[in-house]
């Protein structure tokens, strides 16, 4: 039986009791006297205490303390005692017992309703799925249920209709609204040969596109996967918590036996009221309010987050953002845009182009692509070339109309002379954050291609805020170091490690991590092992699946300052946690003395029904104060800051 249901069970049933309760000192009783509160307090029971009853029997049987623990000790020792009373013809508490299950219940069935409202993340992005798509199929275009697509469809998408699927445009070009996905809320141009993705909005256009991922492959798929996954992971800190709650309900029941005595044996009351004070200590400790503490703030931050189009996988990796000292930033296609543009070809150049694109034509490194776009926009053709043979750790060279040829890197100067003036535009060039290709012919350099991969326009905002945060920048690039350094300094890093092959990223992040926790941000296959080992790995959306699969946040919309948002986001939400925390603890500091009767002598005591009321508004309050964190927005100025 669901909460809500034991819930109005027990309200109904416990509303005779209430009634008599107010009533009693003016003469009113329900039918049948004591037997008739028996009657309704056994229905409580057997119904709607039921659960909490088998719960701390299994938790007890596995020599383990509870929440629950609490509640079924306290309801039932006033529900027992009350039948022995009963037989006994003394005063009974069955409105005790039936109301502090009651009132409990209540809380329950809030904080239930209100992790429904924190989850709706979830609920709204499966919601944003689109229900059938117009498939062409034997040259006719087709509606069809979305089951029913399969992949290398092509589906034609009109305006304000959704794209079903993802997948990559093959004819047409329109704007796509991609905010319910990525949390960007400026439409995105898109033609041929772009990715669309499934569930978001076509506005304007009408094109075709062919399918690429489905079912569970999608972005949206993911993103609902990451988002259910971080919902219900546990953050470090809850350990903690479950360490304590482990000593503490033992705590409470020693405490409460303690009350008893003390009332019994030393103050002189009667069984009866001493059984009141014992049983209000073991419902107001309750730690129902310590144990939602961190796990309604994670579900409301992580599902929060994922409308920004920020991705938090865990509470681990939430944790850990709290607590970084250092971002470590890999820089093609992470601070920079990741799409190379030849900017400067030093020496003949038809001749240059023409050699340089001969041999990288049958290359899918960046650079070569650089390359062959800017030969064919010049209308150069390609010589055949053969021969190839890659000179490790420098370049390539083939035979191109006899000669031989090469490409390379600045490594290759320790085989071949630079010119004093080729020397010193290289030089110039890489000072200006170009990368330069040396191009070879018949055993002399005959030219430079300088290349630059401009940085990303959100880089320099999204490092100065970094920056004000207090935290240290620091790029991580098998670049070279002048480039490294020059293109720092447009973005204003602080430390540059250049010259670094792949496989050595992850031991550098190590050595960082010497001086704190440290965050790594990249996007390549070769990133993942540095995503791993940092204490927080932060993939870009656009990046390989595997570095995605890495991280342990993911930042859908490649917009570097999400980096910021992110880390913001995650402290936010742990100090949210921290204050749950916080209050639950100075609620039982509170409540135990209060309800033990240590103040009785000032006129203040606490039943157990007010006890019951007491636990459930603390849970409440917990609850009341994560979703607090739905309230953070970002502003609409060009630092996006994260305000609460």
């Amino acid at each position: 039986m669901s909460y809500k249901n034991r819930f109005v069970f027990s309200l109904v049933v416990s509303l005779p009791l209430l009634v008599e309760m107010f009533l009693a000192p003016f003469g009113y009783h329900i039918p049948g006297g004591d037997w008739g509160e028996f009657l309704l307090a056994t229905a409580v029971m057997l119904v709607s205490a039921g659960p909490f009853i088998k719960s701390a029997w299994a938790a007890f049987k596995h020599h383990h303390a509870n929440m629950d623990t609490l509640v079924a000790i306290g309801t039932s020792t006033a529900y027992l005692y009350s039948i022995y009373a009963m037989l006994n013809h003394q005063a009974v508490f069955y409105e005790s017992a039936a109301l502090v299950v009651t009132l409990i219940l209540l809380g329950q069935v809030f904080e239930e309703r209100m992790k429904h409202s924190a989850n709706g993340a979830v609920k709204k992005l499966l919601d944003l799925q689109a229900k059938d798509a117009e498939v062409l199929r034997d040259g006719k275009l087709v509606m069809l249920p979305l089951d029913q697509v399969v992949m290398g469809d092509v589906i034609r998408v009109k305006p304000g209709q959704k794209v079903a699927v993802d997948g990559v445009i093959t004819e047409g070009k329109s704007t796509l609204d991609e905010s319910m996905v990525t949390g960007e809320s400026m439409p995105v141009e898109k033609g041929v040969g772009d990715a669309v993705i499934g569930s978001t909005m076509n506005n304007t256009g009408t094109f075709m596109f062919k399918v690429n991922k489905l079912g569970k492959d999608t972005l949206l798929s993911q993103i609902v996967e990451m988002v259910k996954k971080a919902q219900t992971s546990h953050a470090p800190i809850e350990k903690m918590v479950d360490k304590i709650s482990n000593i503490f309900v033992p705590a409470v029941l020693i405490t409460s036996i303690v009350t008893f005595m003390a009332w019994y044996v030393f103050f002189g009351a009667t069984v009866g009221q001493a059984l009141i004070f014992m049983v209000a200590v073991l419902i107001i400790a309750c730690p129902c309010a310590l144990g939602i503490a961190t796990p309604t703030a994670l579900m409301v931050g992580t599902g929060r987050s994922a409308k920004l189009g920020i991705l938090i996988k865990n509470g681990e990796a939430l944790e850990a953002a709290n607590k970084v000292k250092t971002v470590v930033f890999d820089k093609t296609g992470t601070i920079t845009v990741g799409k190379p543009k030849v900017t400067d070809v030093i020496g003949d150049e038809r001749v240059v182009l023409s050699v340089a694109a001969s041999l990288e034509k049958s290359s899918e490194h960046p650079l070569a692509s650089a390359i062959l776009e800017r030969a064919e926009s010049n209308g150069l053709s390609f010589v055949e070339a053969t021969d190839f043979q890659a000179i490790e750790g420098k370049g390539v060279q083939a035979t191109v109309d006899g000669k031989l040829a090469f490409v390379g890197n600045d490594k290759l100067l320790q085989d071949h002379k630079l010119g004093p003036q080729l020397r010193e535009r290289m030089t110039a060039l890489q000072t200006e954050a170009k990368t330069v290709v040396i191009v070879g012919l018949d055993d002399q350099i005959i030219g430079l291609i300088a290349i630059q991969d401009a940085p990303k326009p959100s880089s320099t905002n999204a490092i100065a805020q970094l920056k004000q945060r207090g935290l240290r920048t620091v790029m991580l690039t098998g670049d070279n170091k002048l480039v490294a350094e020059a293109i720092a300094k447009q973005v204003g890093i602080d430390d540059v490690i250049a010259d670094v092959l792949p496989g050595d990223k992850a031991d550098h992040v190590k050595v960082l991590q010497k001086n704190g926790p440290v965050a790594f941000v990249g996007d390549g296959i070769n990133d993942a092992p540095a995503l791993t080992t940092a204490d927080v790995g932060i993939a870009m959306g656009s990046g390989t699946d595997i570095a995605i699969e890495s991280g342990g946040i993911v930042l859908v919309k490649n917009n570097l300052e999400d980096v910021v948002q992110a880390l913001a986001l995650s402290e936010k939400t742990f100090n949210r946690i921290k204050m749950n925390l916080f209050w639950a603890f100075i609620y039982n500091a509170f409540g135990i003395p209060i309800a033990a009767g240590v103040f009785a002598t000032l006129g203040l005591t606490l039943s157990p029904e007010l006890a019951g009321l007491g636990m459930a508004l603390s849970s409440l309050s917990v609850v009341a104060n994560s979703l607090l964190l739905n309230k953070v927005k970002l502003t609409s100025d060009a630092k996006e800051r994260v305000v609460a």
